[in-house]
């Protein structure tokens, strides 16, 4: 009896290691590119070819992050904060 729940937790825990590894996977192969990582890069001065390679993603992704800066501030005109 202890030699079945033996193969049983055996099975169990294989198992266990399958499905993480096969979850793990599929977090690694998206094509989105970070795109803090891409302007720390751009600042370096290294090119979009050269960023792209070296982050696993394509040209294209990496001209995606081209651009201002977004935030929800964008009315704001002046770094003091109003009065309350």
């Amino acid at each position: 009896m202890a030699d079945a729940f033996r193969k049983l937790g055996i099975a169990g825990a294989l198992g266990m290691l399958i499905l993480a590894g096969v979850s793990g996977c599929s977090s690694m192969s998206t094509n989105h590119v970070d795109c803090n990582v891409v302007k720390l890069q751009q600042q370096s001065g290294r090119s979009d070819a050269e960023i792209a390679s070296a982050v696993g993603g394509s040209e294209a992704d990496v001209a995606k992050c081209h651009g201002g800066e977004h935030t929800s501030n964008k009315d704001s005109q002046s770094a003091v904060p109003a009065p309350y």
